[in-house]
Formats: C-alpha cells, structure tokens, sequence
C-alpha cells in the first residue's frame, strides 16, 4: 500500500513519501520551519485537510542546510536598440529527509 502526504512548506506545496528526500528553497531557520499537511493518505484511507489535516503528524530532518541549484542564464535583447543584457544566479535550496508520516 502506499502512503504520502502533501505538505506545505515555506509557501509552496510537495508531495512527500517515506525515507525519500526533497528539495525546498532555502528555509531561514533550518532548526525551526512550519509543515502542515494538507493531505494524508494511507492505502485506502484518505484525509483530506480543511484546510490542514489535524492529527497528521509529519517527522522531518534537515540532511543540508544550504545546496545550491543549477545555473539559471537569463539574456535580454531588444533589437535595433543596443540594448543586451545576461544575467545568471543559481537558486538556493534545502534538502530535507522524511522520516516518517503518521
């Protein structure tokens, strides 16, 4: 059977199972952030938040702090104008471990 959840951290929403891994943008805190279910299931059960599931409790471990992400390239150009522009930065993340989802 299978079991996961989805979660809310830091805004945005992520599918989470057991013993995988994810990768969030970076936390402020990596000792202290919010998670709040939204979604629980557990093979045939399912609960579904209004808009957090209460009672779901959702073990997670910080693995790293700070990773960083690919480079991402941005170029502007206009034409006929001499306008050019490249900018680049590489996203910060977290990587998080889910230890278990009760």
């Amino acid at each position: 059977m299978t079991k996961y959840a989805v979660v809310r951290i830091g805004g945005k929403q992520y599918k989470v199972t057991e013993g995988k891994e994810i990768l969030v943008d970076k936390l402020t805190d990596p000792k202290k952030f919010d998670v709040e279910t939204l979604l629980a299931v557990d093979g045939e059960k399912v609960r579904v938040g209004k808009p957090v599931v209460k009672d779901a409790k959702i073990k997670i471990k910080v693995v790293a702090g700070l990773e960083k992400g690919e480079k991402i390239e941005i170029y502007k150009f206009k034409a006929k104008s001499r306008y050019k522009r490249h900018i680049g930065f590489r996203p910060q993340y977290s990587r998080l471990l889910v230890e278990k989802i009760g």
